[in-house]
């Protein structure tokens, strides 16, 4: 008899251990796009351009037919040995939106997209090149994903562009405790910070104006209820587990001993 209440004791301890310690979500709550049909065509008309912010830096690099005519308008850090240039220097954009480009001077580049820059410096250049190929890129393009992720962090993004459900993925997903319809994006324009909500479990978040992300935008997945409340149970799980623990190795040494 003994030996039977200790077992049913043993088991009701585990059952409130996993009650504790586990939570559910319904499917309307962990599934994307719940709103798309089968075979369903929706075009994205989103004109997302990305552009230079103050604080950007910026690698420009000039070449042309003629390598020496085009050596004043890149800049290095260090002299040239042994035929190598040293690291190429990028440029940050002031509070003022301009960088000091060689030869040329101040250019106001706050706003323009990279082909509009690279348009810009095409028409300056041509007074001093022929026919100028100019490469540019974003060097401190980065994204942070942080809350109820797999993986929150700050990412480096390769490229011109990426969607927030890219980011996502960068970040590991969603993990079954965040809120899927209540994304929030933080965005910092001209030096105000900007608050956006998305919904992911809707098809329409293609016409988000942040669907599309920008350098240092913020993306925060807020927990759930059942998240919320597995958080402030924490400490007092540990307890518990600790209780238990202590409770089950004293039925196991009753058992053996009878």
């Amino acid at each position: 008899m003994i030996k039977n209440n200790s077992k049913l004791f043993v088991r009701a301890i585990f059952v409130c251990i996993l009650t504790l310690l586990s939570s559910c979500a319904s499917r309307k709550d962990v599934v994307y796009f719940q709103d798309t049909g089968n075979f369903e065509t929706l075009v994205n008309d989103n004109t997302f351009v990305s552009r230079f912010k103050v604080d950007d830096l910026v690698s420009i690099h000039v070449s042309s037919l003629n390598p020496e005519a085009s050596t004043p308008f890149n800049l290095y850090r260090g002299a040239s040995e042994g035929g190598f240039r040293a690291e190429q220097v990028d440029y940050l954009v002031d509070q003022a939106g301009e960088i000091d480009f060689p030869v040329i001077g101040k250019l106001k580049i706050e706003g323009l997209s990279p082909e509009e820059l690279r348009v810009l410096l095409r028409e300056r250049l041509s007074v001093y090149l022929k026919d100028p190929i100019i490469n540019i890129r974003l060097r401190n393009f980065t994204v942070t994903v942080l809350g109820e992720v797999l993986r929150p962090g700050t990412y480096p993004v390769n490229g011109e562009q990426i969607t927030i459900l890219e980011a996502l993925g960068l970040a590991g997903d969603l993990t079954l405790r965040g809120v899927r319809n209540n994304v929030l994006v933080i965005r910092d324009f001209n030096g105000t910070k900007v608050y956006y909500r998305i919904d992911l479990t809707s098809k329409d978040i293609i016409k988000s104006p942040v669907f599309y992300l920008t350098q240092n935008d913020v993306v925060y997945v807020e927990p759930n209820k059942s998240g919320i409340k597995e958080t402030s149970l924490d400490a007092r799980a540990s307890i518990y587990v600790s209780i238990a623990s202590v409770l089950i190795t004293s039925t196991v040494l009753l058992l053996t001993r009878n």
